[in-house]
């Protein structure tokens, strides 16, 4: 096991340099998680940029703590949520969605706002290295050696087409086609391990950057996009502009399945931003929620934001 583990921590700090290299950029967009954190390591010419809605949120203190250990020039924005709120609308007509992840996509749109304010013209992402190295917890109990090989497959992210609007080229180096093949080769039970007596995801990533970076840094605990930058507090604030009763007798106009009033209300800006949902076409499944045409193989509609196979939970990105 150590043999392995060892060949296979150096093999994978090479390859993940070499895809940082092949999709080099000005700057990264950067939350101080461990993901970023690393690409910060790996890309000592990007500025990084950071966002937040108000002071909520954890992602500033870790951002600004590896800001400062690696030296580099970091950009922090934090958002007024009334204008959090009129920039829904704005996200719903780029991406095409009423999805639930929406205050994901917020905080990203508002990161790569603030990286054109600064004249970037391209940027990086850790897209991609939950999915690859196991970072989100309901992936701890089940088959990695079936389910990470369709995921890989299946994989998609809001931010290439958010960066359009900006005119910023978004590159993924997690999602490059050589490093996606390196990474499904390492065995699941190094990605997902026990130590002192807590189950961690994306432990071999983790393990291969010790020493390059605070402890703190490489073993905090994964932070959803929209927890960490403080933009889930929206959750609340929207739910309370549509109260349980008005909810209960709006919904009925529709024959969509609402998971809650958060989702039906960013059905109406979609209804008014986008129009009608795009019905399947030729070689597509019909979304069994919203009725959108989707991929035959996708884990869950772009458009309602359902999954097929866990019906009560909201896409992941």
């Amino acid at each position: 096991m150590d043999k392995l583990f060892e060949k296979i921590s150096i093999e994978l700090k090479e390859k993940l340099m070499a895809a940082v290299e092949k999709h080099r950029a000005e700057g990264i967009l950067f939350s101080g998680g461990l993901d970023s954190s690393i690409l910060a390591l790996l890309s000592p010419q990007a500025s990084l940029f950071s966002v937040s809605l108000e002071s909520y949120g954890e992602d500033l203190n870790f951002a600004r703590l590896t800001a400062k250990y690696l030296r580099r020039k970091h950009h922090i924005a934090q958002i007024e949520t009334r204008e959090a709120l009129t920039t829904i609308p704005k996200v719903i007509g780029i991406l095409k969605t009423f999805d639930l992840a929406l205050p994901n996509d917020l905080a990203t749109y508002f990161a790569l706002r603030l990286a054109k304010e600064k004249g970037i013209s391209s940027v990086i992402t850790g897209d991609g290295a939950d999915e690859l190295f196991c970072g989100y917890s309901y992936m701890f109990n089940i088959d990695l050696e079936a389910y990470l090989p369709h995921l890989a497959k299946r994989m998609h992210f809001s931010s290439p087409d958010l960066g359009k609007t900006f005119g910023i080229k978004v590159k993924q180096p997690f999602l490059d086609k050589e490093f996606i093949e390196f990474a499904l080769r390492i065995p699941p039970n190094l990605k997902v391990m026990n130590e002192k007596t807590k189950t961690w995801g994306k432990w071999i990533l983790r393990k291969a950057f010790a020493g390059d970076l605070p402890q703190q840094i490489l073993w905090q605990e994964k932070r959803p996009i929209e927890l960490g930058s403080g933009f889930n507090t929206l959750r609340k604030i929207i739910e309370s502009r549509i109260p349980h009763e008005k909810f209960q007798k709006r919904q009925k106009k529709y024959s969509i399945k609402f998971l809650n009033r958060e989702h039906f209300y960013y059905y109406e800006i979609y209804r008014n931003v986008v129009g009608e949902i795009s019905r399947p076409q030729e070689g597509q499944a019909e979304c069994p929620f919203c009725g959108a045409g989707m991929d035959k193989m996708a884990f869950h509609c772009r458009t309602c934001g359902r999954s097929k196979e866990n019906p009560h939970l909201r896409s992941k990105k």
